[in-house]
This record gives structure tokens, C-alpha cells and sequence, in this order.
């Protein structure tokens, strides 16, 4: 049985949508329905509590409600590999992520996701090849915060050209990556990154 439905992360720590309720260890309990989410955000920023339960009665509504709380974000991204296996990875804010970004027009979320890696890395020849779960976080833009909605997609490429990291982006670094390399990376990513790795 599961034990969650959805993370949501704030930092590394997740909001965790779910219907069952557990004795609170290291984590507090809130009903979804009633919970005030600045507190929850500034709870878990602020003390050394390791998650937030929110607590819905309804498991296929968990998501929808609370994705009414907070504005929404999407985006797309992507896991690209090249043909010797390796994984394209940017590094960005001094921690290493995956290429995405913000849905822009009225491209769908596939075309998003081969537009914002080709601008991020300067590769191209990109090929969906099925998509990959997907991931929430919570950040702070202007003094608000909002919820990220990222749709990741598994792609490849056999692009052997020049990488080029998006520099107006904050991106300092594009590497392919592999299997060692990742697990180190992932020792400074981003916890939603990790679910994806």
C-alpha cells in the first residue's frame, strides 16, 4: 500500500498530500481543507521538523485541492541521455539539476520541455522517448510563493557538439554525466531531482 500520493517539496522537505493519518514523528499532521500554507512553508524553513502530512479524505482530490492554494507553474523538462548512456545535467545556483523550465504560448508541455533543454545546453536532435514522473516544489518569486508544476520527459540525443550552459539563465556548467558522476552530483541536487535519478 502506498504511504503517500504526492510530495510536494519546500527545499528538501516534502509537504506530503495523503489520506491516512499517522501518530506525528519528527512530522505534524494538517487537515488539507483547512490548512493555512504559509504556515506549513514557514514551518518547515523554520524548525527541524522533517515533513508536513496534509490530511484529505478523498484520494483522487488530494492533488486538485491543493494545487487550489497556491498559483501554479508549470513546466517541462528533461532526462536526456546521449548514446554512451550518460546524462545531461546542468548546474545552476551551485547545485546540480536537470534542464526545464516555464511553459511559454501555446506550445504543449512536450514542446516545452525540447525547447527549454535545447536552450539551456545548446543540444539538439532531442527525442522524447516517454515521460517521466512528475515533480512539485514550492519557491518564493517577488515576495509570493508558488507551486511549480514540472512534467519531466526521458529524452535522447546524439548531439556531440559544444555544450552551452544558458548564462542570463544563472546556468554556469552543462555535463554529460555518468552512472559515478550522477551519484555524486546527487549528493548537491535538488530532493525531487533524486526521484528522477
Amino acid at each position: 500500500m502506498i504511504e503517500y500520493m504526492y510530495k510536494v517539496f519546500v527545499n528538501d522537505k516534502p509537504i506530503i498530500l495523503t489520506t491516512k493519518v499517522k501518530k506525528e514523528k519528527h512530522f505534524k499532521n494538517y487537515l488539507l481543507s483547512t490548512v493555512n500554507i504559509g504556515k506549513v512553508i514557514k514551518e518547515l524553513n523554520t524548525t527541524n521538523l522533517e515533513s508536513v502530512h496534509l490530511i484529505g479524505k478523498n484520494e483522487d482530490k488530494l492533488l486538485k485541492s491543493f494545487l487550489k492554494k497556491l498559483p501554479n507553474v508549470v513546466a517541462g523538462g528533461g532526462k536526456v541521455f546521449n548514446d554512451k548512456g550518460e546524462v545531461l545535467f546542468i548546474y545552476r545556483n551551485d547545485k546540480w539539476d536537470l534542464p526545464k523550465g516555464k511553459i511559454e504560448g501555446k506550445e504543449n508541455i512536450e514542446e516545452t520541455a525540447v525547447r527549454e533543454v535545447e536552450e539551456e545546453t545548446k543540444v539538439n536532435g532531442l527525442k522524447i522517448v516517454a515521460p517521466l514522473e512528475t515533480t512539485y516544489h514550492i519557491f518564493k518569486r517577488n515576495g509570493r510563493h508558488q507551486l511549480k508544476i514540472t512534467y519531466w520527459f526521458e529524452m535522447t540525443s546524439a548531439y556531440k557538439g559544444e555544450l552551452e550552459p544558458q548564462q542570463d539563465e544563472g546556468i554556469t556548467e552543462v555535463k554529460w554525466l555518468n552512472p559515478k558522476q550522477i551519484k555524486e552530483a546527487m549528493q548537491n541536487s535538488y530532493a525531487n531531482i533524486r526521484i528522477l535519478v
